[in-house]
């Protein structure tokens, strides 16, 4: 018999490719002041999947410890308005490309606005 081991997520995530603009903020650590491009590979209500660049490797265990926050801006499909979120790294992973990356990254600071219309989209994503 097979087991399977299920993993335990908070929020149902949506696969899809939306471009974000990303910035790393630090008040400890001394990080490039620029702003970045990537795209997401799944959304939640409490986070994305980006794919993206980090500018130094040094800079990782800085983003791990969340002496390093990343700024995200993304444009919903859904929505007018862009959503504005803060974001801790939950984790790091290479991906296919050599230069990027996938950081799994939670919502720290969030609007409920910006919040609640994630959630809408989750939603929508999942209707008939």
């Amino acid at each position: 018999m097979q087991r399977y081991e299920s993993e335990r997520r908070e929020f149902v995530r949506v696969p899809v490719e939306i471009p974000v603009r990303y910035k790393f903020l630090s008040r400890t650590v001394e990080v490039p002041d620029t702003v970045h491009e990537g795209r997401t590979a799944n959304v939640s209500g409490g986070g994305l999947l980006l794919i993206g660049k980090v500018p130094e490797p040094s800079m990782y265990a800085h983003l791990l410890m969340q002496r390093i926050l990343v700024g995200v801006l993304l444009q919903l499909p859904t929505e007018a308005e862009p959503i504005k979120a803060l974001c801790r790294v939950a984790w790091i992973e290479a991906h296919t490309s050599e230069e990027r990356v996938a950081l799994g990254l939670e919502f720290r600071e969030i609007t409920r606005e910006h919040q609640d219309a994630m959630f809408r989209f989750v939603i929508r994503a999942h209707l008939p």
